[in-house]
């Protein structure tokens, strides 16, 4: 049976994918959406050995010249395996390959990890605290985030605790609520039991929120429980964490960061910060951005607290990959 038009596209793309390196294969991977993500994974795993000259006519097609042999399908879940952890992160790598390499199909509370935050805000605002806790730490943290701005500020402050408290969910749990879920999105039935909330999972989800938001959600959470709202801010990275880098990682921090994005930034940073980053800059490049600093004007705290957050996911997504070396409060050096 001849593949249909998209079925065959991401054919050819995964023969490409797998015939080049795993660093380019990421490159081109993080330009594309989880949906698609999801579908070359699919078709990537469902690779035999390819003749070289159908990569022949695929590397024509990309304006490529084909290699005169082909492994491609050898050793093919280790390949995919670097590819995914290469362009996603170990988390979410680990998540999705998961799923790909058992052959099974995106249901239930995962297909909610490729929806738009707030059709799952709509879909959730109606269930109970408990299962709305249980789904927001069942997603990604930034994507959570997303739902949780899409939801009611008392609710917000309600499900921060919740998944706070959060510890571990059994089979039957999710298996049932998956078929809550079933109304609105295809369920799939959890075989283990998963690790789910806690501090550190409700730490990670403030990470990505709007500074107002953090702001109002830690204080009222600290009003019913002081400890509690200390120990998920001792998880949360925050702005003075970049003190914790070595030089090296901030090197590295500063290819990556916007000059606009860091000048603001350092508006409301304290000397110690200051001076960290300067000194592993060049001459030249101290001198000017000392220079813009002077010369900008007023900023927002808001806009002050978006980039110190967009700094700091930066550097969050280096340490995940094991570029740069990020500790917090609560981390200790062995």
């Amino acid at each position: 049976m001849r593949k249909a038009a998209s079925d065959e596209g991401a054919h050819k793309a995964a023969i490409f994918l797998m015939s080049v390196s795993s660093e380019d294969a990421a490159k081109l991977l993080k330009f594309l959406g989880p949906k698609e993500v999801h579908k070359l994974g699919v078709s990537m795993a469902a690779l035999e050995n390819v003749d070289n000259k159908t990569v022949t006519q695929i590397y024509s097609e990309f304006i490529v010249e084909a290699e005169s042999k082909t492994s491609i399908g050898l050793n093919k879940d280790e390949q995919i395996r670097k590819v995914f952890v290469t362009a996603l992160g170990e988390d979410k790598a680990n998540n999705v390959i998961d799923k790909i390499l058992i052959g099974g199909n995106t249901k239930g509370l995962d297909s909610l990890k490729w929806m738009d935050a707030k059709a799952i805000a709509d879909i959730i605002r109606d269930e109970h605290p408990q299962i709305q806790a249980i789904i927001l730490s069942y997603l990604d943290p930034d994507h959570a985030a997303e739902v949780l701005n899409s939801l009611d500020e008392k609710v917000r402050i309600d499900l921060v605790m919740r998944i706070s408290m959060q510890d571990s969910i059994q089979p039957a749990a999710i298996d049932e609520l998956n078929s809550v879920m079933e109304k609105q999105v295809s369920n799939i039935i959890m075989n283990q039991t998963k690790t789910i909330g806690g501090i550190k999972r409700a730490a990670d989800i403030l990470n990505f929120v709007s500074g107002d938001v953090e702001t109002t959600i830690l204080g009222a959470v600290k009003e019913r429980d002081e400890e509690l709202a200390n120990q998920i801010q001792d998880l949360m990275f925050i702005f003075d964490n970049i003190k914790s880098i070595d030089d090296r990682g901030i090197q590295m921090l500063l290819r990556e960061v916007k000059t606009d994005t860091l000048v603001i930034a350092l508006k409301a940073a304290d000397n110690e910060i200051k001076d960290k980053i300067f000194k592993n800059m060049s001459k030249r490049a101290g001198e000017l951005l000392k220079d813009d600093l002077e010369v900008k004007g007023p900023v927002r705290i808001s806009e002050v607290e978006a980039a110190q957050k967009e700094i700091l996911m930066i550097a969050k997504s280096l340490a995940d990959q094991g570029k740069i070396m990020m500790g917090n409060k609560s981390e200790e050096m062995v």
